[in-house]
């Protein structure tokens, strides 16, 4: 897709031609390259600063507003940016003077290019100027005067060689012709050589008389092809010498050598060699450089005396690519030949690919899609041909690729998905080899870091917790610490606990436990009766901080451990009974190992705590009655005696298992007699002097005394529980 515009109708093809061809050109590049395209605009050189040669936005086809909402820069190589972008009308205009030999010097055709890059989504456009050459240099000497000397002798049709004329422009606007005033002795003739190169020469036409007149002054003039054209004159003074009637000759107008570039000093160029056919003084010849640059004179030296041309400075092909030097061959009467030296130097790959990283996002989020632009690489090399090919790659075992879009941009994008948690950052290094021999490569490493999404839901430590927590605990006591972790970072991996609604035995779960949101530990509501509640469970929930929030859940299973806290309850003969309730009735003739009675007790704890045992604490004849320890059933322990009293009292203590254990008692009478009716006279004697009895007192107090240190240890360890409750809060 092409501009042309010439210098004096730029406008007019800028406005209707590329309206036409640029816009169809510009949509079928679209379509089959998304995200590069190619613009040609020509210019004439030194065209005046803030001209504008062309509209971006239009030949793009995009509108004003959005190359500055979508970052249009232009990229340029090189010290120099001779264009710029108006980002308020879309105008391509012109940001430095711009002198077409400055920039290319001899090249036939002269074309800065630049890139243009455009993100949101990224676009990338090469830009090319061609600079056509105008005729803004008149050519030129590099002396305002030049010496010609010739015999005498010298015939008829004797050529001098004078100096060429130098002009930088290009075509008819260089060198075309050259002039002298009309003489009789002299005329000018052009010699056009092989390149096309014109030189001018002097050729005698008259015989030379030294005697009549030793000296000449011809005014050459060198004129190029502009209109008008430019002019340069050169003084030409012609001295007449006397005998010495023959000049240098080189055995060539023009030598042609190749060089590699860096080639090592002192190495030898060209063998140069002019013979002059007189003898004597006459034929010693001198070699000089003639009308080449001040440049040329730390790069080459030429021996006067024998004509070798060696280097004596660097060579670079990067900084020209050809050197023309004309040579001078001059005898000592002053005759001198001239030759032409044409040196092209050859690339050698002495420059290493340049990496340049124009966009990069140095952080992307771990959920970015495949195929995500991580950054736009720039890769050029100053060597030519081979030699500047490169080639671009990334480390390996990194989940990144390079897709080239067009010659010199990479694009680095994701193949897979991310994980943070796995990989927070990835070192990718970008190497750049070019196809030269040896090949030489640039590194270039870059940080790029994955930040965190909120992709992982708390985990729990277990599945789930068993807690066992002793009945008459203090109520706000911690009975558990719940923790779970998260994956990701930062607020995503904040957690807050609570506890999921529900209802035990119809009673909210919150009025049994609470829980600390941000600690995770669980806290009693209440004091757990183990003989009212063994066990409960609920739901716990772990929650992050993000929106929307990940959760999990788990189950707690709180255990109510038995404590001691329930003395024996005698069920048989009940403590509640009065009169004769109390009174067994055993007959004479009972033996040993009857049974009288049996005393029956429960508890309300269980396992250890809920083992009884049954014991004679009182007996008026210890022997006479014996009781089962776990049976609680009482037998006669020896045949019964005569005795005077047939009333017989004992105090039966039921103790459990528990520590500290607990106990009860219960009174128990019996009364011998061959029957009910014999005994009820006992039973009535017993009743009425049971308030008087001594051992009733003393049981009393002992009761009493019991139930103190009973209250007193229970205080006591109800006051140990909340203090260590406190402390572990």
């Amino acid at each position: 897709m092409k501009i042309h515009s010439s210098p004096m109708d730029i406008k007019i093809i800028a406005g209707k031609i590329r309206d036409l061809e640029w816009q169809v050109a510009f949509l079928i590049s679209l379509l089959f390259h998304p995200i590069s395209a190619q613009l040609h605009y020509s210019i004439v050189e030194e065209m005046k600063q803030g001209t504008a040669i062309g509209n971006i936005a239009k030949d793009l086809g995009l509108n004003v507003e959005e190359l500055s909402l979508r970052k249009f820069h232009i990229v340029s190589r090189g010290r120099m940016q001779c264009c710029n972008v108006n980002l308020d009308n879309g105008d391509l205009y012109i940001a430095e003077r711009i002198d077409r030999e400055e920039i290319c010097g001899g090249k036939q055709t002269c074309i800065i290019s630049f890139e243009a890059v455009i993100e949101n989504p990224l676009h990338l456009y090469t830009i090319k100027v061609e600079i056509q050459d105008v005729n803004d240099n008149m050519p030129s000497f590099s002396t305002t005067h030049f010496e010609i000397v010739i015999s005498e002798s010298a015939l008829p049709g004797v050529r001098l060689s004078l100096l060429q004329a130098q002009d930088p422009d290009l075509g008819t606007n260089s060198v075309q012709d050259y002039k002298i005033a009309a003489n009789e002795y002299f005329s000018l003739r052009i010699k056009v050589n092989k390149e096309g190169i014109k030189s001018p020469e002097l050729i005698l036409e008259k015989a030379l008389d030294r005697e009549r007149q030793d000296l000449y002054e011809i005014i050459l003039s060198a004129l190029d092809g502009g209109k008008p054209p430019k002019t340069g004159t050169i003084i030409i003074k012609i001295i007449v010498l006397d005998v010495n009637d023959n000049f240098p000759q080189f055995n060539k107008d023009t030598y042609k050598i190749s060089l590699n570039e860096n080639t090592p000093v002192g190495f030898l160029v060209l063998q140069l060699n002019a013979v002059d056919e007189d003898e004597g003084l006459n034929a010693q010849i001198t070699y000089s450089f003639q009308d080449v640059p001040e440049t040329l004179y730390s790069t080459f030296h030429l021996d006067p005396n024998n004509g070798t041309l060696s280097v004596i400075g660097d060579i670079d092909y990067e900084v020209t690519d050809r050197y023309e030097l004309t040579v001078k061959a001059k005898d000592s009467g002053g005759l001198a030949d001239h030759c032409k030296i044409i040196i092209d130097i050859t690339d050698e790959n002495d420059n290493a690919p340049e990496i340049t990283i124009t966009s990069f996002s140095a952080t992307i989020p771990e959920d970015s899609p495949p195929s995500t632009i991580i950054a736009l690489i720039n890769v050029h090399d100053l060597d030519s041909e081979q030699n500047g090919e490169v080639v671009c790659e990334i480390s390996e075992n990194v989940p990144f690729q390079l897709i080239l879009p067009s010659a010199n941009y990479y694009k680095l994008v994701s193949i897979t998905n991310l994980d943070r948690e796995k990989i927070s950052s990835y070192n990718i290094t970008i190497t750049a080899m070019d196809n030269g021999s040896p090949r030489l490569s640039t590194n270039n490493t870059v940080q790029l870091n994955i930040s965190d999404v909120n992709d992982n839901p708390p985990v729990f430590e277990k599945g789930s917790y068993i807690v066992y927590v002793e009945e008459n605990n203090p109520q706000g006591t911690s009975i558990h610490i719940i923790h779970a972790s998260d994956h990701d970072i930062n607020e995503n991996a904040k957690i807050t606990y609570s506890v999921i609604s529900s209802n035990i035995d119809s009673i909210p779960v919150s009025s049994y436990v609470f829980i600390n949101s941000v600690t995770g530990v669980i806290y009693a509501q209440r004091s757990f009766d183990y003989e009212l509640l063994r066990e409960f469970q609920f739901q716990v929930m772990a929650k992050d901080s993000e929106s929307p929030p990940l959760s999990s859940n788990v189950t707690v299973r709180i255990c109510i451990i038995d404590k001691n806290d329930n003395a024996p309850k005698i069920l048989y003969p009940s403590p509640d009974t009065e009169g004769s309730a109390l009174f067994e009735f055993i007959p004479h003739s009972a033996e040993k190992g009857y049974l009288v009675t049996k005393v029956i007790a429960v508890d309300a704890d269980s396992g250890h705590n809920a083992w009884l045992s049954y014991h004679l604490i009182q007996a008026q004849e210890p022997s006479l009655f014996n009781i089962g320890q776990y049976t609680g059933e009482i037998r006669i322990g020896r045949n019964l005696p005569d005795m005077e009293s047939l009333r017989q009292r004992i105090v039966v203590l039921a103790k459990d298992n528990g520590v500290p254990s607990l106990s009860s008692t219960v009174t128990l009478s019996f009364v011998v007699a061959e029957n009910f009716q014999q005994a009820i006279p006992e039973i009535k004697r017993q009743a009425s002097n049971s308030d008087s009895s001594p051992n009733v007192t003393f049981y009393l107090v002992v009761s009493i005394a019991l139930i103190s240190i009973v209250f007193i240890v229970t205080v006591m360890i109800v006051a140990i529980s909340k203090f260590h409750a406190g402390m572990s809060f």
